[in-house]
């Protein structure tokens, strides 16, 4: 619902933050759903991304599979980094309830932007990778 909405925006927000800061050329690509997440990582690797940043939000009470889903989008964007040989920051969160969600999400209050730090990761190991970190 209307929070999964805010909670993916400010998740995007954090990303978006950290590579602008980083100058960093990006492009936003949404996808149905987290386990549509590894192919649309995979498609814009292939397409010569250097890396990608996967954001989501897989909510146990309001997902039915939550362990299918939640195992298919984190093993598939792993498989994704290494078939690839490329960076996949993984933005992705996976939680019992709408409260750990936000408390995750970089909204004000949160203890954690795990949006911004899936940008920083990725983005340290792309430059690690180019021979800059």
């Amino acid at each position: 619902g209307m929070w999964h909405e805010k909670i993916a925006t400010a998740l995007i927000e954090g990303a978006v933050r950290v590579l602008s800061e980083a100058k960093a050329d990006f492009t936003l690509v949404k996808v149905p759903g987290s386990f549509e997440l590894p192919l649309g990582c995979k498609e814009a690797l292939e397409s010569g991304a250097q890396a990608t940043v996967a954001l989501g939000v897989i909510i146990r009470g309001q997902t039915p599979h939550f362990e299918y889903v939640s195992s298919a989008a984190t093993l598939g964007l792993t498989e994704v980094a290494l078939q690839t040989n490329k960076p996949v920051g993984f933005g992705v969160l996976t939680v019992d309830d709408e409260d750990q969600a936000i408390d995750r999400a970089g909204l004000p209050g949160s203890t954690e932007d795990k949006g911004a730090e899936a940008a920083e990761a990725a983005l340290y190991m792309a430059l690690r990778s180019r021979g800059h970190a």
